[in-house]
């Protein structure tokens, strides 16, 4: 593959990586890893810990061979212990392809004991959707509230991989449907990185305001609700499919609502 793409640049240790890099004296630019995600009997893992290599107590060793170190994640790693564990993290990327997160990328720099910088990205049909954040300041911004307006947004899987949930309310001047809810609304129709909907309709969650849903067509989500979407259908025999969205969600911390929507399609970079 290298010949056929010209990358005359690479050469190719057959060694244990680890192994080599104890045995260099040049310091690089980038050391980049990609732990096994499988144990011996194929299981598959994604705590740092369990997989080979443990990269954790290497690190130093890493560091001291280059300005910076590169750690390909699983998806389901905890950013928190991913933090905690690693330390000296620069930036953290979030990558996700079609709304679905494929790898955390660690950046790790020698004596950086600043701010995270968490970037990340959701690729969807040639439009990628941004959103960058600082991991600290999450904790300390006071999100606003509101109820459902002209438009609702939903942020993308990367987004929610984040926790960006205060600081976008800031960022792009929406508003957030409950402290749980994770939905977003505004007046004026914003450019948001994840889908955004037209409301058509609020109303309250209850047989006698979804009678009228019975036998139709729609595609039904639910955030912080406690019903799951199957319930939801057989309960009030919604046919999946169609052009409308209904969001069976909490507002106001205890109001359960549904709101019901057209997709809007915007492209957000």
């Amino acid at each position: 593959n290298f010949k056929v793409l010209g990358a005359k640049n690479i050469r190719v240790e057959q060694i244990d990586g680890l192994e080599f890099i104890k045995g260099i004296t040049n310091k690089y630019d980038w050391i980049y890893l990609d732990p096994s995600r499988r144990m011996v009997n194929s299981k598959k893992v994604f705590m740092l810990s369990e997989c080979i290599p443990n990269v954790i107590p290497h690190l130093e060793l890493l560091l001291t061979k280059s300005k910076h170190v590169l750690i390909k994640t699983s998806p389901l790693l905890d950013i928190s212990i991913g933090l905690n564990k690693l330390g000296k993290v620069k930036e953290l990327h979030i990558v996700a392809v079609n709304n679905e997160v494929k790898e955390l990328l660690w950046v790790i720099q020698e004596g950086h004991s600043d701010k995270v910088k968490v970037k990340t990205i959701n690729f969807k049909k040639g439009i990628e959707d941004t959103y960058n954040f600082v991991w600290t300041e999450e904790k300390r911004t006071t999100p606003t509230y509101g109820a459902p307006q002209k438009f609702l947004y939903e942020p993308n899987a990367a987004i929610l991989k984040g926790g960006a949930f205060k600081q976008i309310t800031r960022d792009l001047k929406v508003e957030k449907l409950d402290e749980h809810s994770h939905l977003y609304t505004s007046h004026e129709l914003v450019a948001f990185p994840g889908r955004s909907f037209r409301i058509m309709k609020v109303f309250d969650c209850n047989k006698k305001e979804l009678k009228h849903l019975s036998g139709t067509k729609a595609n039904v989500t639910v955030r912080n609700f406690p019903e799951s979407v199957a319930t939801i259908r057989k309960k009030y025999k919604i046919k999946d499919g169609g052009d409308a969205y209904l969001f069976f969600t909490t507002i106001n911390k205890s109001e359960l609502k549904v709101i019901n929507c057209t997709k809007i399609q915007t492209t957000f970079r």
